[in-house]
């Protein structure tokens, strides 16, 4: 078991750009790339953190992520806009989206951009979060590659398919609201299966659409979506909103974010901004902790997001915890 060190952001996101660009992948877009990672370590969110860089160089490297893109914004309405990100990593496309947005919906009061020809976009609520920073409701909703059958059925159609939502607050951090539509991640499974380990029986089912406590056999299956049926319904939703409507691939259509062959996955993204301020007549900030007062009046609960204050802090002041073992390989692939 290698031994847990404590290293800054700043000491990562250099490492990470390192890694990218050691790989294919111009410095701006490793920069992107690296600051969405490191916040993703930051909140506690490892699996869309560095963990991801081994299969993001290896796809750049390829070829299967255009590591030198430049995302293309295109008009598509007085408060609509096309993000194409040209096969290249979903940050810069997002950053591009992000920045057209907090032009445009305070001007219309509503906004909304499509991002297509996309890849994985690690944390949804690090976008709908920095929507949010601008005085802006936020929300973030993507397709992933298959792995959530229609309701009833057993072969994959939609991806796990994560929806956020951010809403600014007068004297706090924003809101924050971020969620896969599977029961849990994939990533819990692939854990499992790596450790020989079972999982809990209402978490997948096998290639026969059967409950199965084997995460092996739940790998070669699919995931059961929150709410089952209901959600099933939901994570249709969400690829209607950020595939038939961006005109990306979907889920069935789009290749693994994790292997370095086959061509790029395809995806999309839908990103929209709401001037919560202009709809309201200016009550907003006013209202929203009038609901947010009257939840934590209640003893035992607590808003959604709040764990992400605490790892925050945590991090700023012991810094970062990675395993030694984890970032030698890091710099490995860095010295390629």
């Amino acid at each position: 078991m290698t031994e847990t060190g404590f290293f800054s952001a700043g000491d990562l996101r250099d490492l990470a750009c390192r890694v990218l660009m050691a790989h294919d992948t111009s410095a701006g877009n490793a920069a992107s790339v690296a600051a969405a990672l490191v916040a993703a370590e930051v909140d506690g969110q490892k699996g869309h953190g560095l963990s991801r860089l081994a299969a993001y160089s290896a796809q750049a490297a390829s070829g299967k992520v255009q590591g030198h893109a430049v995302p293309l914004a295109e008009p598509a309405g007085t408060a609509a806009i096309r993000i194409d990100a040209k096969a290249g990593f979903a940050f810069p496309a997002m950053d591009l989206a992000i920045e057209k947005l907090a032009g445009m919906a305070p001007e219309c009061g509503i906004a909304m951009a499509g991002v297509f020809h996309s890849h994985h976009f690690g944390q949804s609520g690090y976008h709908a979060e920095r929507l949010a920073r601008r005085g802006l409701i936020g929300l973030i909703l993507g397709n992933s590659p298959k792995a959530i059958a229609p309701w009833g059925g057993r072969d994959g159609v939609f991806g796990t398919n994560p929806i956020a939502f951010a809403a600014p607050r007068r004297a706090a951090e924003p809101l924050l609201i971020d969620l896969s539509l599977s029961k849990v991640a994939r990533g819990k499974v692939m854990v499992a299966a790596k450790n020989g380990t079972p999982i809990p029986e209402d978490w997948a089912l096998d290639k026969d659409g059967q409950p199965t406590t084997d995460a092996k056999a739940a790998l070669e299956g699919t995931m059961i979506p929150i709410g089952d049926a209901k959600g099933a319904a939901l994570v249709l939703m969400v690829e209607v909103l950020a595939a038939a409507v961006t005109g990306a691939n979907f889920g069935f259509e789009a290749s693994s974010f994790f292997t370095a062959d086959g061509p790029p996955p395809g995806v999309g993204q839908s990103l929209i901004a709401i001037d919560p301020n202009r709809l309201s007549g200016g009550a907003f900030a006013e209202r929203l902790e009038v609901l947010l007062n009257a939840i934590v009046a209640q003893p035992g609960t607590r808003l959604p997001g709040m764990r992400r204050l605490s790892m925050r802090e945590k991090a700023r002041k012991e810094g970062i915890a990675v395993d030694h073992g984890f970032i030698e390989e890091l710099e490995q692939l860095a010295r390629k």
